[in-house]
């Protein structure tokens, strides 16, 4: 592993960087990529964010969001931007499977690899690891990375501080979660005094959706929801056609499964979607009951104790069933 007294080296010169960070990513992993771009353009480099796919409309605002690369969209750039990178900033994310195809083209580059993350069971890929499991944010730990390890936080600026108060405010659940800590509320407020605007932001992240996005939060709510109060459990499923339905985009399924979670009582709460090529999973859970190793035994993923994915080749029923079935082991578990 490299010292932060080498890395400090690596960056006293200009170099060509690479940032990336995970499949259909989110407010935090945006929000870290862009806030550390934002930091890094400020010392010279050849800076570029690629993402492996597309992502929500209601990041757009970001600053700098002009200059992502989907790799999706321009593979053969951003392979060619991988190639040449002396350094490759991984954020929010532990494993190149995280990355798709992205993945191989990063694991055969000849850059260092600097992972910045906040998830279980980290793969060694990397040459630097700035990792806690205990920070609520990829972003929180872009704002440890920069202020205390480089101890560069002059260069702090608005931008920086929009772009990281956005990773923190949306992967705390708005400040709920329980890795919302005292330590997160002070770096929030130093967010907002260095220009994060931050009912600005809330309102851009949450009260930004299209017409076809809240009819269909209606229909899921008031059509799909299945309470299991056998099992404190809630699910919510959507067929492919559900989504063609409502002309569904990126980011239009976000956060749904958390209003199964705010029924009184539920303590586990999934919403199963029917892909083209798969069946997606995203659990919620409250307290200590363990979604991640719901996902992680029965449905090839991962994440955190209270929000994990994962996705099954099944089709949509039968990954249901299987789901119900899984409920079983974890009964005393859900009804404690």
């Amino acid at each position: 592993m490299l010292s932060i007294s080498e890395i400090k080296s690596l960056l006293a010169t200009p170099q060509k960087i690479v940032i990336t960070t995970h499949h259909k990513p989110d407010g935090d992993a945006m929000g870290s990529s862009l806030g550390l771009y934002a930091y890094l353009i400020q010392l010279g480099h050849h800076v570029k964010v690629i993402t492996p796919t597309d992502y929500p409309y209601f990041l757009h605002w970001l600053p700098n969001n002009s200059d992502v690369i989907i790799y999706t969209e321009q593979p053969e750039q951003s392979a060619a931007l991988v190639a040449e990178a002396a350094m490759i900033f991984c954020l929010d994310f532990n494993s190149l499977v995280r990355i798709n195809e992205l993945g191989e083209l990063v694991r055969a580059s000849g850059a260092y690899k600097l992972m910045i993350d906040h998830h279980l069971e980290p793969e060694d890929f990397d040459d630097y690891r700035h990792w806690s499991i205990n920070a609520c944010a990829a972003a929180q730990l872009v704002y440890d990375f920069i202020v205390n390890e480089l101890g560069d936080g002059a260069k702090m600026n608005k931008d920086i501080a929009a772009c990281l108060y956005t990773g923190i405010m949306t992967d705390s659940g708005n400040f709920r979660f329980p890795s919302a800590t005292s330590e997160v509320y002070r770096i929030a407020a130093d967010l907002i005094d260095l220009g994060a605007e931050h009912w600005r932001i809330h309102q851009l992240v949450y009260d930004n959706a299209t017409e076809n996005r809240l009819r269909f939060l209606g229909h899921c709510i008031s059509n799909k929801l299945e309470i299991l109060r056998e099992f404190n459990t809630a699910i919510i499923s959507v067929t492919k056609e559900e989504l063609k339905q409502y002309n569904i985009v990126t980011g239009d399924t976000e956060g749904i499964v958390n209003y199964a979670l705010s029924v009184n009582g539920i303590r586990l709460a999934a919403f199963i979607i029917e892909r083209t090529d798969k069946v997606k999973l995203s659990l919620r859970s409250t307290g200590d009951f363990p979604a991640n190793e719901i996902c992680k035994k029965y449905f090839n993923g991962g994440g955190h104790r209270n929000a994990a994915g994962g996705f099954s080749d099944k089709n949509l029923e039968d990954t249901i069933e299987q789901f119900k079935s899984v409920l079983i082991e974890y009964k005393t578990q859900l009804l404690q």
